[in-house]
């Protein structure tokens, strides 16, 4: 494989993310292929202090542009100092979120206007687009009750009302139909080996696909 690819995984807080994230990192090394695990925001140093702001919940006060630019100055240094290297170097990167919570969050969930974040976004991306969406989907107060079981304290975009996750979750849903070739939604409510044995069948089906048009390129 001469050229990697990029999975991000997505979907509502809660939904287990990080234990899919860890055991497809598990799986994929198996195999031998060099991953590189990221998230957004953060990912690199500069967006590590951006994720600080972004999240912090003692600022209710931060206007939603302000957070969608925040975003998006982030993405832009995740992308050229981070993402863009790594598959230049054939490796599998792997993101937890990315910009489809942009749109899920900030359009779907905030109301700020699809050109707007379209455009911001693009800014961001230059040209840039991730492989394939896996978004865990679960029924945000589920997700809740299973963020306060962990005993884990809420960041200011989970400490939100009820019906903004639920938009965001509605919102991820709409970006999935819309581009059915970028996103696979997975039911998070199922077991954890349920939910994993769904997203092994995805990574496979991704890596059979980059075999073979890896294989197109050298004959």
């Amino acid at each position: 494989m001469n050229k990697g690819f990029m999975v991000v995984f997505d979907g509502s807080n809660g939904a287990g993310k990080t234990t899919v994230i860890k055991s497809i990192e598990k799986y994929l090394t198996l195999k031998g292929l060099d991953v590189l695990l990221t998230r957004e925001p953060g990912g690199t140093p500069i967006g590590e202090k951006i994720r600080e702001v972004i999240l912090e919940p003692s600022t209710p006060e931060m206007s939603f542009m302000t957070e969608l630019m925040l975003f998006g100055a982030g993405r832009a240094q995740h992308i050229q100092e981070k993402i863009i290297p790594a598959l230049a170097q054939g490796k599998i990167v792997i993101s937890d979120r990315f910009d489809a919570a942009t749109f899920s969050f900030q359009h779907f969930a905030r109301g700020i206007d699809l050109e707007t974040i379209t455009k911001i976004n693009d800014l961001a991306l230059d040209g840039f687009s991730p492989n394939m969406n896996i978004i865990l989907d679960l029924d945000p107060s589920e997700g809740l009750k299973r963020v306060h079981s962990r005993g884990e304290g809420l960041d200011r975009l989970e400490d939100e009302k009820s019906e903004f996750l639920v938009k965001a979750r509605n919102g991820y849903l709409k970006q999935a139909e819309q581009s059915p070739h970028k996103f696979e939604v997975i039911d998070a409510s199922q077991s954890k080996e349920a939910v994993l044995e769904d997203v092994i069948k995805v990574i496979d089906s991704l890596l059979s696909s980059f075999h073979a048009s890896s294989h197109d390129n050298h004959a």
